[in-house]
This record gives structure tokens, sequence and C-alpha cells, in this order.
């Protein structure tokens, strides 16, 4: 219900005990202590606002600090949502409330709660609006779904945010606000990794691991300009262009970016030759499927991967003075105490901030089935549901895809979970009911997920998990040209500071097979996923130091 009232795909969990029902644009809290009727209305009406629009970023960021607008404004645009609602719903036509006015637009309804009318006070199922929940990212997900939801490339198709800030002074989260001058640190401007942290150390934001050398923070290297292009340049994705009335121009279809090709028949690449699309795939809830299957061996060892420092305190030994610890310590003393001498820090790499992409193969050539009946599709299908939950539940940032194609003009990353939503009962029904057809054109789908790994994941660290059976093939795509293509794009995703590990599980593809298309990155195979768990660190570990050796 939630999700086909609200237009998009949104989980329903409870709040904790006491909290209002509210949404944070992908999950909405429902009560714990009401009854299963009055949650069904609370998920409606919430729904309800996301679907009108309501929750947009420039509505409810005048709303924050503010909880008398804010519930004057739920009011006001609950009763509005939901009568926008009843032509379609009939249970929201039977919750029709009207709490003294009426208004058009989510915009008349935050003027009528500016202004002095008397709007009654919403039942109390209409819950409650979190602006900060609402407004805490860039793009805020209690907006109305547009056609950048789809991530369809359209060039212009990003608006820039013109809202004041006037009003951020009212935020409820000030205390936690990170400082306007370390953000500079982060921006584009500074895109070496090395640069950033050096500054973020000198400012006192960061330290230093204990293992690291002196300078260590800045990496060698040298760069220079050119007049021109050489011939192994690497053109970048173009975005699809439209025409002034709309219709998309010098393109087949709509929407996506178009990547190129490497030939190396030529020693060259083919501008805009692949069109990459991603877009979300139907699937329907009411059957779920078997599950995802748990491997506690995988667990334990994808747990041991740590990739920063993190600082462990009260221990009995370690590489500094941990002072608080050993205030306590002696405040202990004094007090006739005698507790354990814990007064030292402990710098260790077990910080995670690792962000994942796992490349689904879900062409036609992953059908072949094994002795036990099972394909091949069957086997990474698995794997891929099995390595998303145990990442996400270890807390990395995990977003699943899959990919096909149909000749260079249509290659599609079917989009099973991103980065922002959890994997959770739509992600488990796509990956369950997804289908395996189609062609298998490697190296476009490589670099469409590389890009969306390079912009959406958020983390320090990146890599490209892909599960394929190794055998890239489509019309004009093959033998050697397809090979080399696909290990082209591995290589071009180093380059730009993403690790790949690439697993080919349940196929029987030669190792000889493998290192022609997978050469350049990390790659193993098993017959399932269970037998490549107990060295799936050392996998991990070995992809991200690869990387970095690769560096500059």
């Amino acid at each position: 219900m939630a999700t086909h009232v609200a237009g998009r795909a949104v989980e329903v969990a409870v709040a904790r005990a006491g909290e209002s029902a509210y949404t944070d644009g992908t999950t909405v809290f429902v009560s714990s202590d009401r009854p299963a009727d009055e949650q069904r209305r609370e998920v409606l009406v919430q729904c309800a606002l996301l679907a009108a629009g309501s929750l947009e970023r420039r509505l409810v960021r005048p709303l924050r600090g503010r909880p008398s607008l804010a519930r004057r404004y739920l009011a006001v645009e609950g009763s509005r949502a939901l009568v926008e609602l009843a032509g379609r719903s009939a249970l929201a036509a039977a919750l029709t409330v009207d709490v003294g006015v009426r208004s058009a637009t989510p915009q008349d309804s935050l003027k009528v709660a500016r202004g002095r009318a008397t709007i009654a006070d919403p039942p109390a199922w209409f819950g409650t609006i979190r602006p900060a929940q609402l407004t805490s990212s860039d793009t805020a997900p209690g907006a109305r779904p547009t056609d950048s939801d789809l991530r369809l490339r359209v060039a212009g198709s990003n608006t820039p945010d013109d809202t004041p800030d006037d009003e951020a002074a009212d935020d409820e989260d000030d205390d936690a606000r990170e400082s306007k001058i370390l953000k500079l640190f982060a921006a584009p401007a500074f895109t070496s990794q090395g640069l950033s942290e050096f500054l973020r150390k000198l400012m006192g934001t960061s330290r230093s691991g204990a293992d690291d050398a002196a300078g260590g923070e800045l990496r060698g290297g040298a760069m220079h300009r050119s007049s021109a292009a050489g011939p192994d340049a690497r053109p970048l994705p173009t975005p699809i262009r439209f025409t002034d009335d709309g219709r998309p121009g010098a393109a087949i279809g709509v929407g996506g970016a178009l990547h190129p090709e490497w030939d190396v028949h030529r020693k060259r690449y083919l501008a805009d030759w692949c069109r990459v699309l991603d877009f979300p795939l139907r699937a329907s809830t009411a059957n779920p499927g078997a599950g995802v299957p748990v491997d506690d061996v995988l667990r334990r060892r994808l747990s041991r991967v740590g990739l920063g420092p993190k600082v462990l305190r009260g221990r009995a030994d370690g590489d500094d003075l941990d002072v608080e610890a050993l205030t306590d310590f002696f405040v202990d003393l004094r007090s006739g105490h005698s507790p354990p001498e814990h007064v030292y820090l402990e710098r260790r790499k077990i910080a995670r901030n690792l962000g994942v992409l796992i490349l689904l193969d879900a062409s036609g050539s992953a059908t072949d089935t094994d002795a036990s009946g099972l394909t091949v599709h069957d086997h990474q299908r698995r794997a891929a549901g099995t390595l998303a939950a145990t990442l996400e539940e270890l807390g990395d940032r995990v977003a699943v895809y899959a990919f096909r194609s149909e000749g260079r003009h249509a290659v599609h990353l079917p989009t099973i979970k991103t980065f922002g939503q959890r994997f959770g009962a739509v992600g488990r029904a796509r990956l369950d009911q997804l289908q395996a057809s189609g062609y298998t054109r490697l190296g476009a789908a490589i670099r469409g997920a590389g890009e969306i790994l390079k912009n959406e994941a958020g983390t320090p660290n990146r890599l490209l998990l892909v599960l394929s059976d190794g055998h890239p093939h489509d019309d004009d795509y093959e033998g050697r040209y397809a090979e080399a293509d696909a290990h082209k794009a591995l290589e071009e995703l180093r380059a730009d500071g993403m690790a790949c590990l690439c697993l080919s599980v349940g196929a029987s593809t030669g190792l000889e097979a493998l290192e022609r298309v997978f050469g350049s990155a990390s790659f193993a195979s098993a017959p399932t996923l269970a037998a490549l768990s107990p060295r799936m660190d050392e996998l991990f570990l070995s992809a991200l130091r690869e990387l970095a050796v690769s560096s500059p």
C-alpha cells in the first residue's frame, strides 16, 4: 500500500516507543503503541504527503525548529493530500478530515499555516513532520518522484537548489553541523584524496595512523598539460541531450548516457558508442521468494576487512595515553577504589568506509545448468543477495545492479538496490524475480556501473564487484575485441580510484579465459559462493591493495 500510494518504493517500519508516525522519504515509521487500523492510516497520510510533493525540501525547510508551524502545515496539507488521494483510494475517501481551512497546492498550505487563520489540530494518526530527516542530504528524499529519480542521464535535468539559507539557524541539528571551511577540503577542486586528507590533518580533524610514514599523506606523481588528446585518451560519458520540444536528439530511445568503447584492432576509442541506461526494476512484493541465504563464514571473513584507522579508548596497552581514562583512573584511586589500569589509546585499522556496487550478469549466457539443476544465473543471483545482505549488515554502503544488452544502443542496468535504499522486501523481490535474457556487452556495463559507483557511493574506498561468467558477447562484440574492451574498462575504473573484484560463481569458464577478460583486476572462480567465503577477506583486501599500488 505504501509503495502504491507514494508512487515509488517505500519501506514501512515501527518507530521507537513514544514517537509519532513520520517519514524520512524512503521509510514510513508508524507508532508502536497504536492498533493496526490506525497504523494503516498513518502510512496512508505520510505516503499521500510524499505523492503530493508536500515534503519537498523547499517546503519543509522553513519548518525546521518551528514545531507549531510544522503542526499547522501538516494539518492543512495532510487534509488536502487525502482529498487529492480520495479519487483513487476508497480508504482515503473515508478518512477526509476538515481542519477549518482549505488549500489548492502545498505552497498555499504553507502560506495558510504561516498566516493567522484558525486551524484545528489534526488527528493523532496524521503523525508529524521531521524536517531534519527530510533535508539532511543534498537531494531531499521527500520530494515528488521525477525523471531524475530514475537517473535518466539527461543534460540540464539537474537544477541548482536556489532555496535561501537564511533559516538555517533554526535547524534542530545545529551542534552537529559540519564546518563550512572543512567542507571546502572535500570539494571537487581538491581532486587528490591525499591532499584532502593532509589538509584535514593539518586543521586537526584527522590524525595519522601509528604506522604512517612522515609525509605519507601526499602521494608522489607528475602531470603535464597537452594541447591535443592522444590516440589513447579516453572520452568521457556523454549524457543524451534533448531538443527544445523534449524529444531525444541524435540518440535512439530516451535517457541514458553514451559511453566509449575500446577498439583493440585500431588501438583507439570509439567515442559515444554505447548507450547505457539504468532504471528501477519492476517487481511484485506479494511473492518475495525464498529469501537470501545466510553465510556465517562470509560474514566473519568480511568483518575483518578494516580500511581506516579507528581510536579505541581505555585499553590496557596502546600507542598513547588516554587523558580521559587517566583522569577517571586517578579519581577512582582518590576515592578509595582500585580500578584496572586501562589508560591507553590504541589505533587500529578496523573502520570500514567502504562502498560496494555489485554488478550482476543477467544475460542469456548465464542459463547453463550444473549437475544439481541450478543455472549459473541462480548461483550468481544467490551470491549477490548474500553479499549485499552481509555487507549491509556490517555497515557498508551497498548497491546492486544487473546488466544485459541488446546491441550497443541498448545496454541496460536494471536497478535492484541503490546506495540510498535498504536491502529490504522490495530489493529482495527484485533480485528473486530477475530473469536472465539478452546479451553481454560487459565493457559498457562496467563503465556505466563505474559512473554510478563514483558519483553515488559517498565513501573514500569504492569497490566494483562483478558477478559474471566472463563470456562477453553481443552484436559485433565477441572474441578478442570484447575481451579487450572489458579488460580496458576495468583498467579505467582503477585509474579513477575504484577497486575491482570479479567473481565467476557456478560457471565452467577456464582460468585463461577469465584472465583475458578480468586480468587487470582481482578475480576468482568457484562452483558456489560458499567455496569462496573462507578467503573473501583476502580477495577484498587484495583488490583494494592493488588499487593503492597502482595509484600515482
